[in-house]
């Protein structure tokens, strides 16, 4: 039985389907010769990555499989439904951005809870990677390893990080596939509000793209860790997303919040973009519930949407609230955009 996203209130804390990230080491330098992609590749690769947008019923499917300490007893499996409106936010030709949205019904009335953003980068310099404990570091990637490849890096709905990762698109039979090395990311909405007995995800993100939507796939390690930073497995998880492509009747909601509420978010992804280009590492701290960081800010942005509240001075309290809760090497984070 697939259950669906409900209202809780203003908004919904929703489903972080995507769990979060910590991303291999690419800093090593290599002899290799670079690898050589057409244009014609290229371009391949970008269809692939603009057909991920679009509207979408989507069954968010994960289950532990593989105990990996003796008398680990399997949590139940979580499978949930739900409305997803994706969009194209950027495109620049070697970077796309997809926001996606959730509708909480097919009702012409339905609300609209802006969910994650996947950002695609072809040949980057450098990626996010988690380290544990709300730990981030810059990670840079040489030239051989960037050559023909995209990055794809996660946001959450306050569009902080989740995870990242790098590979070259594959195209064959009419499906495109995208898979990554395994990287770490911190846990999901849906484990860190109810459980403590883990602290990290070692995965792997596979996207596939079909003729009839996409999945998002996701072979997990459940990880403990402890302060030092030394990891002990728990459990694997198998995590299956599946978007099918449909026609939404109420699609045009996602699209009337966002033009209301655009440039609030992206003052936000600036001060997120500002950390990620111009310092080492980063800590980010929230609850469990979001009730730092996520939750007012989507409060913020709903006053916004309803007339309640202007962008100036929404995005003045959210800078007030991400300056609070982000550091950088020990200190209240300096390097956002002016007010």
């Amino acid at each position: 039985m697939i259950i669906r996203l409900v209202l809780v209130g203003a908004f919904t804390i929703g489903l972080t389907a995507c769990a979060t990230t910590g991303v291999a080491d690419m800093t090593a330098t290599t002899s290799a010769p670079a690898f050589e992609r057409s244009e014609a590749e290229f371009q391949r690769d970008r269809e692939a990555i603009l057909a991920m947008a679009g509207e979408y019923d989507v069954v968010f499917d994960f289950r532990e499989v593989v105990a990996l300490q003796a008398g680990y007893e399997f949590a139940d499996d979580k499978r949930t439904g739900a409305w997803e409106v994706v969009r194209v936010i950027e495109d620049r030709g070697d970077f796309i951005s997809l926001q996606h949205f959730l509708l909480t019904s097919e009702d012409d009335d339905a609300m609209v809870i802006k969910h994650w953003r996947q950002d695609w980068e072809y040949q980057p310099a450098r990626m996010m990677a988690f380290q544990g404990h709300d730990d981030w570091d810059m990670v840079e990637i040489g030239a051989a390893e960037a050559s023909g490849a995209w990055s794809q890096s996660v946001y959450q709905v306050d569009d902080s990080p989740r995870y990242a990762g790098l590979a070259r698109w594959e195209h064959e039979g009419g499906v495109s596939t995208w898979e990554p090395d395994t990287s770490w990311r911190p846990l999901p909405r849906r484990d860190d509000t109810t459980r403590t007995d883990y602290q990290a995800i070692e995965a792997v993100n596979r996207h596939v793209v079909t003729p009839w939507g996409w999945v998002h796939e996701q072979d997990n390690t459940k990880l403990m860790v402890d302060e030092a930073g030394q990891a002990t497995p728990l459990v694997r998880e198998v995590g299956i997303n599946t978007y099918t492509r449909t026609d939404l009747p109420n699609d045009e909601n996602a699209d009337r919040y966002w033009a209301a509420t655009e440039d609030y978010w992206t003052l936000v992804r600036e001060y997120w973009d500002n950390l990620e280009a111009e310092t080492a590492g980063f800590q980010v701290e929230d609850d469990a519930e979001g009730t730092l960081l996520y939750g007012p800010m989507l409060d913020a942005s709903m006053r916004i949407f309803f007339g309640a509240e202007t962008t100036e001075g929404a995005w003045q309290e959210t800078r007030e609230l991400l300056n609070a809760q982000v550091e950088i090497d020990g200190s209240a984070d300096q390097t956002a955009p002016a007010e």
